[in-house]
C-alpha cells in the first residue's frame, strides 16, 4: 500500500505543532517537519524555537516517526510567496513522490483525518504514475478568525483549501493548480487568530505578507463577541470573501471540533461536494 506521508512546517508559530500534529499521528507512516537551517522566516526574520519543544516532540514521538528536515529555505531575492512555495515543494520532494504527499500547518487541526486517509485511498491509483495524472487533494477549513474574552468568532462558512497532491508541482504555496477533488473534511484553521503581537509578526512573515487590505488589521482589532453581528467583510485581502462571522462560546478546542461536526453552517452536503468534483472532472476531461 502506498505511504501517508505528512509535512509540516516548524516555524515561529511552531508551539502550535503541539495541536496540530497529533490528530495526524497514528494515521500518518511518516511526518516531516521543515526547518530552515539559520531559523528565518520567508521574510528572512529570525525566530527562536524553545529547546523545551524538542524535549515535548521527542517524548511525543513514541512509534518514531517525526523526522526533521533542515535545509535553506529563505532566498533573499524571491518574495516571501515564492519562498513559501519553494520550501513547500522541497518539502515534499524530500517526503517521496509515489506517496501521498499532504502538507498540514502548524495552525491546522484535523476533525477526523482517519476519514481523511479512507477518503484518500478511494484515489491510491492515481499515485501508480503521478506525473501523468496529477491531481490535488481539497478539503475545507473551519476558519477561527478570533479569540474573544468567552469564546471564538469564526467564518460562518466551509472554505476550500488544497492539502495533498502526488505530484508537488506547486504553484502558489500548497496549490498546484491542477486538477482538484474534493473530499468532506473539515479542518480547524486558526488563521488570523492570534494574540495581535503574534497576528502583527504573522502579517509581516508569511506568504500573504504584501497582500494584505489595509482596513484589516483595525477591523479584527474592533470586532468582539458583542458586536460582531453588526459588522461585515473580514478577508485579511478581499474583505467582502468572508462575509460574516459566527461564534463559539468556547476556546477549548477539543470542544470546537463537537460545535463543528454538529454545526449545520459548516455542513458539506453530499450535493455541493459531486457538483464541485464533476465540474473539476469534466474541466480536465480533454487536457
Amino acid at each position: 500500500m502506498k505511504k501517508i506521508h505528512v509535512g509540516f512546517l516548524l516555524s515561529y508559530d511552531y508551539a502550535l505543532l503541539k495541536y496540530s500534529l497529533p490528530p495526524v499521528y497514528e494515521a500518518a507512516d511518516r511526518i516531516f517537519l521543515a526547518r530552515d537551517k539559520a531559523s528565518r522566516t520567508w521574510k528572512g526574520q529570525k525566530f527562536e524555537v524553545d529547546p523545551e519543544f524538542y524535549v515535548w516532540l521527542k517524548e511525543f514521538d513514541t512509534q518514531n516517526k517525526i523526522e526533521i528536515y533542515e535545509d535553506d529555505f529563505y532566498l533573499p531575492e524571491l518574495s516571501t510567496l515564492e519562498n513559501d512555495t519553494r520550501e513547500r515543494t522541497m518539502l515534499s520532494e524530500k517526503m517521496g513522490i509515489g506517496n501521498w504527499l499532504i502538507q498540514v500547518d502548524s495552525d491546522e487541526y484535523f476533525i477526523d483525518f482517519k476519514k481523511f486517509i479512507t477518503d484518500l485511498r478511494q484515489y491510491d491509483s492515481y499515485l501508480d504514475h503521478p506525473e501523468k495524472h496529477k491531481i490535488q487533494i481539497f478539503a475545507f477549513w473551519a476558519i477561527i478568525y478570533k479569540y474573544t474574552a468567552n469564546g471564538i468568532l469564526y467564518i460562518d462558512e466551509p472554505m476550500k483549501a488544497a492539502f495533498a497532491t502526488n505530484y508537488p508541482n506547486y504553484k502558489n504555496a500548497r496549490r498546484t493548480n491542477e486538477r482538484a477533488i474534493y473530499l468532506d473534511s473539515i479542518v480547524l484553521h486558526e488563521s488570523v487568530a492570534r494574540t495581535e503581537e503574534q497576528l502583527r509578526f504573522k502579517l509581516e512573515n508569511w506568504g500573504h505578507n504584501v497582500d494584505v487590505h489595509k482596513d484589516f488589521l483595525n477591523k479584527w482589532i474592533s470586532v468582539d463577541e458583542t458586536n460582531y453581528q453588526t459588522m461585515t467583510d473580514f478577508y485579511y485581502i478581499e474583505p467582502k470573501r468572508w462575509k460574516t462571522l459566527s461564534y463559539f462560546p468556547t476556546k477549548k478546542i477539543e470542544e470546537i471540533k463537537n460545535y463543528v461536526s454538529t454545526s449545520k453552517n459548516l455542513k458539506i452536503t453530499k450535493l455541493q461536494l459531486m457538483l464541485r468534483n464533476f465540474g473539476q472532472w469534466f474541466k480536465y476531461l480533454f487536457k
